[in-house]
């Protein structure tokens, strides 16, 4: 295995125990996530030099597009739940009291 698969395979898995075990506020579980769709992007850029193939870019773009509306969405949640339970806790937000 390339130092640079290993890299790229351990932000991944770094940032996956980020989010399983670090989940008490919503930005640290955004940022998690951000970083595990950065990892997946660089990943598949990659991909088609590391294969020889024609570059296919496509879905790459189509990916970081996608993380940056899951973003804006996160953000967007993040906004309305420090609006109105005061915090960005992640134990305040309880699906059964909404």
């Amino acid at each position: 295995m390339s130092p640079l698969h290993m890299s790229f395979y351990s932000a991944f898995v770094l940032s996956g125990l980020g989010l399983a075990f670090h989940r008490t506020h919503l930005v640290s579980a955004l940022l998690c996530l951000e970083s595990m769709m950065l990892s997946m992007f660089v990943g598949l850029t990659m991909w088609p030099i590391d294969n020889q193939t024609p570059s296919f870019m496509v879905v790459p773009i189509l990916m970081l597009t996608f993380s940056a509306c899951e973003a804006g969405t996160g953000l967007a949640i993040l906004v309305a739940s420090t609006r109105t339970h005061g915090s960005d806790h992640l134990h305040n937000l309880n699906l059964l009291r909404c």
